[in-house]
């Protein structure tokens, strides 16, 4: 039997070490970024506490198109796409703007739901919008829909094989021995003790990993989206899904007999308040914070997602698509109708990065992703050493012996 696994294991070495030579750096800036990102929401709040609060009044809060047209009236901020609104009185409104024609976002702005006046920019939010595009399309041109998306994929990809090929390679003799699956041998040095983080410590976060990888594919591919969607979804759900987000540059499909309404809409520029007016209807002031977004191309149906206030999951939302001439709800998506797999679904992105664990699975996800430098060093540290040692081991043997 050692005759046979000989070769196997000989072949699944080539394999490990080939692949992990020619990705461990990529990997290692994608694991590092990604850490850095795990908890971007609690500090970009302990940078700008000062602005995202405001002194609770019993004055009635501006609608978005007021907050928008006070914006306006006080500088050159660019076109709002987006707002964030919030039940707490003592919240801050939060306005995004579209991208310019060369492509740039400019940063958002707080600013007083009471009288509109500006409290800034919020501090971090340029810094983690770029580590955000190296993580996951590399700063390579073209963002979402250039190669860059399609390289960490294939990347994701080729770190489940990586793993499996290295649970292979590790399985000890005493497999039932938990000392041994689990405790790096620190007492050893060099090789050995290269070997022994290398194997152990992949063995404690092989299991995030392959969350990671499995959950960020879904970002990746779209075949894998589909193919999610069609596992875990109903049918009837499916067909009612909402509309897709439209690709940067591209034009938003228009809905079924709506083109005489947009004709109508193209003389002025699409408003909140009509959207804003019906969600109100809608929810009856049960929310805790919602987001109204414009379309990115010719349509007037506005993206409206809500969350509620005991909620600190980004998947627990409800969302809406209402046209923003007439302020018909055109879909409806609540969360509470979703079954156990559309509800997985909604929640990649928390199960990525560990939120859905709490902050303690935010932290551990945070401490894996920023060990995968370690591999590539290790594992290069490793590489080399079998290089010398097969180097030597062709070598006559007169050769090894000084003075003969």
């Amino acid at each position: 039997m050692n005759d046979i696994r000989r070769p196997i294991k000989a072949a699944l070495l080539q394999v490990h070490s080939l692949a992990g030579l020619a990705l461990a750096l990529l990997w290692a800036v994608v694991g590092i970024t990604g850490a850095t990102m795990a908890f971007e929401d609690e500090i970009e709040a302990s940078l700008n506490s000062h602005i995202m609060r405001v002194d609770a009044s019993a004055t009635r809060r501006l609608t978005p198109d007021e907050l928008v047209a006070r914006l306006q009236s006080a500088g050159d901020f660019g076109r709002a796409s987006a707002v964030t609104m919030a039940s707490d009185p003592s919240a801050a409104a939060r306005i995004r703007f579209a991208r310019s024609e060369g492509g740039a976002r400019p940063s958002s702005v707080y600013v007083d739901p009471y009288d509109g006046h500006v409290l800034g920019s919020p501090r971090g939010e340029d810094f983690f919008a770029t580590v955000r595009k190296l993580h996951r399309w590399l700063l390579l041109p073209g963002d979402g829909n250039g190669i860059g998306r399609k390289i960490t994929g294939s990347a994701a990809i080729c770190l489940i094989v990586m793993l499996i090929t290295g649970l292979v390679l590790r399985w000890p003799h005493r497999a039932r021995s938990v000392k041994m699956w689990l405790k790096p041998n620190l007492g050893l040095r060099g090789r050995g003790l290269h070997r022994s983080l290398h194997a152990v410590i992949g063995t404690w976060v092989l299991p995030v990993y392959l969350v990671m990888t499995l959950t960020g594919l879904w970002y990746s591919f779209e075949w894998y989206e589909a193919g999610a969607n069609w596992l875990l979804a109903r049918p009837q759900a499916t067909d009612a899904a909402m509309q897709p987000k439209p690709p940067r540059g591209a034009a938003a499909a228009a809905g079924k007999g709506e083109a005489k309404i947009e004709a109508k809409a193209e003389a002025k520029p699409l408003a909140f308040d009509r959207v804003w007016t019906t969600f109100l209807q809608q929810e009856n002031n049960d929310y805790g914070r919602v987001l109204l977004t414009l379309p990115a191309g010719a349509g007037t149906a506005v993206r409206v997602r809500s969350w509620p206030r005991d909620s600190s999951l980004e998947s627990v939302r409800d969302e809406f698509r209402v046209d923003a001439v007439t302020g018909r709800v055109i879909s409806s998506d609540r969360y509470a109708d979703k079954t156990f797999g559309e509800r997985v679904l909604v929640g990649v992105l928390d199960i990525h990065r560990g939120a859905i664990l709490g902050w303690p699975g935010k932290l551990a996800f945070m401490l894996a992703a920023a060990m995968m430098p370690l591999f590539a060093v290790t594992g290069l540290l490793l590489y080399l050493s079998r290089r010398k040692h097969r180097r030597l081991a062709r070598q006559p043997m007169g050769h090894l012996v000084p003075g003969e």
